[in-house]
């Protein structure tokens, strides 16, 4: 009988540690998979904060006109506060549309002829459509375009989409304006109010 009563005793110890070790692997995968979780929770908070715009302590207004089908021209820009930036299009057949900075955002970004500049911009080709002209007026720093010059032509870009030399020079004000209010992003890449520090901006 004492052989039999050992066996059975060794069989119990065995029985027992796989046990342990078993709900040792698994609590040690339960605590894995949390640790992960909110790893990628904390990653994908700092993305969407990252992929937010900048924003801008003044807004600006611009007003553009049609000047045959297919080619604007801004006749006009004035500063005002952030909530009422955005353009006003006059168009030749008569009709006036108003675009918010969003609905402008979205066009010069989705448009063929602008999205290159966002998305690769050593392909960009400028033109004279409705969304060039509002990437390139002092409206376009409130919709991505960068304070800092990615073009040796930038100033042509700039000077071409504007009625007159007059329009243009008080327009350089306004985007210098513009460009000193924006609100930096803090260390991070954290974007928005977060950082409550501005940037010196780029002159225009």
């Amino acid at each position: 009988m004492t052989p039999l009563r050992k066996h059975s005793i060794l069989r119990r110890v065995k029985d027992i540690t796989l046990s342990t070790t078993l709900s040792i692997a698994l609590l040690n995968g339960t605590v894995l998979l949390q640790s992960c979780g909110g790893s990628n929770d904390a990653e994908t908070e700092q993305s969407d904060q990252t992929a937010s715009s900048d924003q801008f302590g003044k807004g600006v207004r611009t007003y553009i006109t049609e000047t045959s089908p297919g080619n604007f021209k801004i006749t006009d820009e004035v500063q005002v506060d952030p909530k009422q930036a955005g353009a006003i299009v006059n168009y030749a057949d008569g009709h006036r549309d108003t675009l918010s900075v969003q609905a402008a955002k979205r066009l010069v970004q989705s448009d063929s002829s602008t999205s290159r500049y966002f998305n690769n911009p050593s392909t960009y080709h400028h033109g004279s459509g409705l969304s060039s002209v509002l990437l390139w007026g002092s409206l376009g720093y409130m919709l991505g375009r960068s304070t800092t010059p990615r073009f040796s032509n930038e100033q042509q870009y700039r000077s071409g989409v504007y009625s007159s030399p007059q329009t243009y020079e008080r327009a350089n004000r306004v985007g210098s304006t513009i460009t000193s209010s924006r609100i930096s992003r803090p260390s991070g890449g954290r974007s928005g109010f977060f950082g409550g520090g501005r940037s010196r901006g780029a002159s225009s």
